[in-house]
């Protein structure tokens, strides 16, 4: 159904003015167009088209119903709305002509404002001239008040003087706020100059307090009444004070006086002089023990009088315990480190040390049970710093060094001097010789190792360091003394008497030092021997055991000289008189405690090997026959059993023994072909590496039966086989130089022959 032009322009306007609800009225028609769709898409569902009316119907009254009773509500409220808004109007209409007529009321009485101010004026000054009125009495009496507070303050009333003397000072800092008010600043210096007594009786006073704080230790054991009261007073004094800066408006003179923190400040200046300024002390240890010892007695009894008696006679804020222990605990602080500037012997920095890290915190000091629980100083930090603390232990450690150097050097001369003895060196209980030398220098390193424990684990570990380095030091003099001792003996055998056997104590001293060293700390884990203490002790024991050797090389010397001989061949007693030596020598050795009196046999074993060979090679006998070769080989079968077992009888192992080397050089001389001596020569030098080219021809000059091509054949096998010393290797040969042989004499531009 169209519409027509005029119902069109009538709705325009609606349209613009409602688009909402032309979109809702679409959304409408569209929902109920896809509904009847959905239901009436069968022709038998028109059958309840009536029912589908009538329901929609009632619905559609009972919406415009709800709708017109809420629109009925609303138009009530908007209403009411529209009343009040007019009521209200009309109410400020009738204050505003209530505010004009009272505003011309004012503008007709300003004429009578003038003369009320003149009379505000008058009874101002009558009101001043009544107070200054008032004052006179008391203004006038002031000089007699000064006089009654100064006889009241040398009586020692105190509260009755202090009363007095605040009643002064407020009726002058009254005048004086007043004139500050009016700006009469000229006039103060008057008033100031009429209350000049005020400055005079307020230092009286204060310089009273003052000595009372100042004895309050005392005071308060024996009458606190004096105590208490000065600090009435400091209280009445801080309340005022108080006052006056809040208000801000006037501070007189004098003001604010401060005399709480001056109250501290005295306290603490009493504390420290008392105690910490005394005269210098002695810097050894006996006189600084006594003052440390004055100095823990002291503290802790004062403490116990502020803890038991002065935190009763003063206000709880005061928190005068806390403010006592912090005094003595900064005033210790400072005293120690004056202290620690003298040039301070090993026992006083040891005490100082030991007091301030462990007696200080201890149940003899601030831990004592008197004190505990309200005083606790572990909030107030170190006593020394951590920095003091390591300088303070490093000084300690190098006073400690210095002692122990000069101990140890005072028992190196008495051991110097003890091997020139007349006598054997003592013995231990299982007949081994010994010194007192490892007892004294392993005592002495021990004792100052235990008392560095006690202090602190870095001090205990410093001195464990310097005494394993001091240690290694006296090593090395002590090697420097055996040295001596050695070139001495030297010049004169004689002397010392006991030769051998002081090295043999020494030998057994060094094992003795070295068992020793792990056991110097305590703690297992820091037991570990420095490299070069062990490389210390190592060539001590090596220069023991060469001076040793070189003792046995010199009596066996006589002996090696007739090898090789034609005597020696045919048959002798030689070999023998060397067991003889040897055997000598051995039982000296059972004197040294194992491992060394196996190491010493083993060495001599090699000595006697070396020097038996090195006898052979160097002053070679070259056989003349195979017949003599023969002897030779027997020869040398029979010394080299003869001293394998002796070396057996004495405990050492065959597989411990160089004399192999001689049964394997009698293999060479004894083979019966020379041609099969490469193959002999090649295992001879597989088995000892360092035999060199001089030594093989030295052996093959000594059988006497090796033609030129053979030796040739036998060093160019050499060279074909570079031996390598295998680790582990004990060299024989290579310390045993043979006789270069003679070049042929050559002519200019000839062959040689």
């Amino acid at each position: 159904m169209g519409m027509s032009a005029e119902d069109e322009r009538a709705a325009s306007p609606r349209d613009e003015e409602w688009p909402e609800a032309e979109k809702a009225e679409k959304l409408a028609r569209g929902a109920a167009l896809k509904w009847a769709s959905g239901v009436f898409y069968r022709p038998e569902k028109l059958e309840g088209l009536g029912h589908y009316r009538r329901r929609e119907t009632q619905r559609n009254s009972s919406i415009q119903s709800r709708l017109k009773s809420t629109v009925q509500s609303y138009l009530e409220g908007v209403s009411t709305g529209l009343e009040q808004l007019r009521s209200a109007a009309q109410e400020v209409q009738s204050v505003c002509q209530d505010l004009g007529a009272a505003r011309w009321a004012l503008l007709d009485s300003a004429d009578h404002f003038q003369g009320l101010q003149q009379m505000r004026e008058l009874m101002e000054k009558h009101v001043q001239l009544a107070s200054v009125v008032q004052v006179l009495p008391q203004i006038f009496s002031v000089h007699e008040v000064f006089s009654h507070i100064l006889q009241l303050l040398h009586g020692q009333h105190l509260l009755e003087a202090h009363v007095e003397l605040m009643m002064v000072e407020q009726l002058r800092d009254d005048i004086l706020s007043q004139l500050h008010l009016r700006g009469l600043s000229s006039a103060q210096a008057t008033v100031l100059s009429y209350f000049s007594g005020l400055q005079e009786l307020n230092e009286s006073l204060a310089k009273q307090l003052w000595d009372i704080v100042g004895s309050s230790m005392r005071l308060v054991r024996e009458d606190p009444v004096l105590f208490v009261t000065a600090v009435r007073i400091i209280e009445r004094e801080e309340k005022i004070d108080d006052t006056l800066l809040l208000e801000a408006t006037f501070l007189p003179p004098g003001r604010p006086k401060g005399w709480r923190q001056k109250f501290y400040q005295v306290l603490q200046d009493t504390i420290t002089g008392a105690r910490f300024r005394a005269p210098r002390m002695d810097a050894e240890g006996p006189g600084l023990a006594r003052h440390l010892a004055a100095l823990q007695k002291d503290i802790v009894s004062e403490l116990c009088v502020v803890k038991d008696l002065m935190v009763q006679c003063v206000p709880a804020h005061y928190n005068i315990l806390s403010v006592c222990t912090a005094t003595y605990h900064q005033a210790l602080t400072s005293h120690l480190q004056e202290i620690l500037r003298e040039d301070l012997d090993k026992q006083g920095l040891f005490l100082l040390l030991e007091w301030a890290l462990r007696v200080y915190h201890s149940p003899e000091m601030m831990g004592h049970p008197d004190l505990l629980p309200e005083v606790d100083v572990s909030a107030l930090g170190p006593l020394m710093s951590s920095e003091l603390v390591d300088q303070t232990e490093r000084r300690y450690v190098m006073k400690v060094k210095a002692s122990v150097f000069e101990w140890m050097q005072r028992t190196l001369e008495v051991e110097f001097k003890e091997w020139f003895r007349e006598e054997e060196p003592e013995t231990d209980h299982q007949g081994f010789f010994q010194s007192a030398l490892p007892a004294i220098v392993m005592q002495m390193l021990n004792e100052n190792i235990q008392v560095a424990s006690l202090i602190t684990d870095s001090l205990q570990q410093k001195i464990y360091n310097m005494a394993l380095e001091e240690l290694e030091a006296f090593l090395g003099r002590l090697r420097e003394a055996l040295v001596q001792c050695g070139k001495e003996h030297q010049q004169d055998r004689a002397v010392p008497k006991y030769y051998i056997s002081y090295l043999l104590a020494v030998l057994n001293n060094n094992l003795a030092l070295s068992n020793s060293v792990s056991s110097l700390h305590s703690n297992t884990a820091c037991r570990e021997v420095p490299t070069s203490l062990q490389v210390a002790l190592d060539r001590m024991q090596k220069k023991a055991t060469q001076l040793l050797l070189e003792e046995l090389l010199l009596d066996l010397q006589p002996l090696c000289l007739q090898l090789p001989s034609r005597k020696w061949l045919s048959g002798s007693q030689l070999v023998g008189s060397m067991c003889e030596v040897i055997d000598k020598y051995a039982k000296d050795f059972s004197r040294v405690r194992k491992p060394v009196c196996t190491l010493l046999l083993e060495e001599s074993e090699l000595l006697v090997a070396s020097q038996y060979l090195r006898a052979l090679l160097q002053r070679k006998m070259v056989c003349r026959s195979r017949e003599e070769r023969g002897q030779l080989c027997q020869r040398l079968l029979q010394d080299a059993t003869q001293l394998r077992e002796l070396f057996c009888g004495l405990g050492l192992d065959r597989s411990q023994q160089s004399l192999e080397a001689v049964f394997a050089l009698r293999e060479l001389i004894c083979l019966k072909d020379p041609a099969l001596l490469s193959l002999e020569v090649v295992g001879f030098i597989t088995k000892y590496p360092d035999v060199s080219d001089e030594h093989v021809s030295t052996l093959l000059d000594i059988r006497g039966d090796v033609s030129k091509e053979v030796r040739h054949v036998v060093l160019e096998m050499m060279a074909q086989h570079p031996q390598v010393l295998p680790e582990g290797y004990r060299p024989i040969f290579s310390t045993i130089l043979v006789p270069v042989p003679e070049l042929p004499f050559c002519l200019r531009k000839g062959k040689c022959a």
